[in-house]
């Protein structure tokens, strides 16, 4: 019974995972679509950024923890599980109205303080998207408490897949169809191309609600007030930690406009935002971590075996997202053709970001320790106090430094977390982390990291044969150090392979 339970969560675990990579990746697409089609000079990208930040700070503000709250008291209490879904969903879906109405109300003085006078509508449209996305997240809650990962993986990939057609449609199609027959085409406007980003997004964000049509049957049981009161007491540490967790992923695009007014601060924050994209392939690779490591470390973490388990997790996954990082840093002449070559000039920022993200993932990792103890208000503070120094280096630093401070403040925020929990932790719940292995592990991928740039061809022939050269010598340096385990696997592999022949 346990093993078919594991497979069946193991293959639940895949299913999520890959919906979200595979997700992520396909709209990672859009970032060169967008690029080429919106000069860096317009800084119409910067608002893109900008107003994606808003959104995902104003979505952990809608949701208000009400997704993990949804599962604590769905499985404290089974047989009420519709009700506490009912409850849960028309909540959020109350506040996510009221919210929208408080925006359209007071939009003009909204607009007028984002600085975007201009276009109200942006502002809006994306109002409405955060709204509905917050209400969807229960429904999307609700699927995975069913154990319906299919339904779930489908409608998250039919969004992306919806959304990057209407894409190309709106900027490759669009134009040609406007010359060719300009009376079909009265709705297009060449110059509102950053309004279609939010257009399209908006479409098919409603769109994809009419896939929850039949999960709608179970909101009949309404609200259940004592339930409400509950839920609250349960959820606010968990809205604190998500608004300390979110800001340290999006303040920096947030603030930067205020910190840097006028055109400039908008082209400064598009080409910071595209180059940062380019970054996000270490994101992709910590999200399949994250998705394959909860369901382990939740099974398990508590005990001598798991804490060994999470301290060998902890060195392999550091040597992995190492590997990737000098993989990107060494074919950067390649992947920066992701975007315009007018966004360039912010290349520097992508060793910085990547390893922002790796610190980010690393902190993740030492979280656990909290969360098996339950005692999330210590993420909350650990998360405020990297928030307070991100803000405080991009305050300082960005006036004078541009972006630049944007990078280096990730890396600071989320490097004080790392410190925070690791010592607190040891303290309150230890784990045998190898910090010296690790440490030189890092040692040994920067310092390759800056013998290719100490030494760097001129030719590009040359320079990515040099660095392809330099990644090897970091796989060979850590095929030789864990040899010990890749040897007893290979003797493993033999041995079964041994037994069946």
């Amino acid at each position: 019974m346990a093993q078919n339970s594991l497979k069946r969560l193991f293959s639940e675990t895949m299913i999520y995972g890959v919906s979200s990579i595979v997700g992520r990746f396909l709209n990672y697409l859009l970032v060169p679509l967008y690029t080429y089609k919106i000069a860096a000079s317009t800084g119409g990208y910067g608002v893109v950024t900008e107003l994606y930040a808003y959104t995902a700070l104003m979505l952990v503000i809608l949701t208000f923890g009400m997704e993990t709250t949804f599962f604590y008291f769905a499985n404290k209490n089974k047989e009420r599980a519709e009700q506490v879904f009912s409850t849960s969903a028309l909540t959020v879906g109350g506040v996510s109205a009221l919210f929208v109405l408080l925006l359209a109300l007071f939009l003009n003085p909204v607009t007028t303080a984002m600085g975007y006078t201009e276009h109200p509508e942006f502002v809006m449209m994306m109002g409405c998207v955060v709204a509905i996305d917050a209400f969807q997240a229960i429904f999307f809650a609700w699927l995975r408490f069913q154990r319906r990962p299919w339904k779930f993986a489908a409608l998250k990939l039919l969004f992306i897949v919806c959304n990057i057609a209407l894409n190309l449609f709106v900027f490759l199609v669009a134009p040609k169809l406007s010359v060719s027959h300009p009376s079909l085409m009265a709705w297009y406007h060449p110059d509102w191309q950053v309004g279609y980003v939010f257009a399209v997004n908006l479409v098919c964000t409603v769109g994809i609600t009419l896939g929850f049509l039949p999960e709608l049957k179970y909101l009949r049981h309404g609200i259940d007030r004592q339930m409400v009161r509950q839920m609250l007491g349960y959820t606010w540490p968990l809205l604190l930690l998500g608004i300390a967790g979110i800001l340290n992923q999006v303040a920096d695009k947030i603030c930067y406009r205020h910190l840097v007014p006028g055109p400039e601060g908008e082209v400064q924050l598009g080409i910071y935002g595209a180059c940062v994209k380019i970054a996000m392939i270490m994101a992709m690779i910590t999200q399949a971590f994250r998705y394959a490591y909860e369901p382990f470390v939740f099974g398990g973490g508590r005990s001598r075996e798991g804490k060994e388990s999470q301290a060998a997790v902890m060195k392999y996954f550091v040597i992995f997202a190492l590997l990737a990082f000098l993989v990107v840093m060494a074919y950067l002449d390649i992947f920066k053709y992701v975007i315009d070559s007018g966004y360039w000039e912010g290349l520097r920022v992508v060793p910085i970001v990547m390893m922002a993200e790796i610190l980010m993932s690393i902190y993740f990792n030492l979280s656990f320790w909290y969360k098996l103890s339950g005692q999330t208000w210590w993420g909350a503070v650990f998360s405020a106090i990297g928030c307070a120094v991100l803000l405080a280096v991009n305050i300082i630093g960005v006036p004078r430094w541009g972006y630049m401070a944007c990078a280096w403040g990730g890396v600071a925020g989320y490097g004080v977390c790392v410190v925070l929990s690791y010592f607190v932790g040891r303290r309150r719940n230890p784990v045998p982390y190898n910090v010296p292995t690790i440490a030189g592990y890092f040692v040994l991928a920067l310092g390759l990291y800056g013998l290719s740039q100490w030494l760097k061809p001129e030719a590009l022939g040359w320079r990515l044969a040099f660095n392809t050269l330099l990644v090897a010598l970091y796989v060979a340096v850590v095929l030789w150090c864990e040899r010990a385990l890749w040897k007893g696997a290979f003797n493993s592999l033999c041995n079964k392979l041994r037994k069946r022949t």
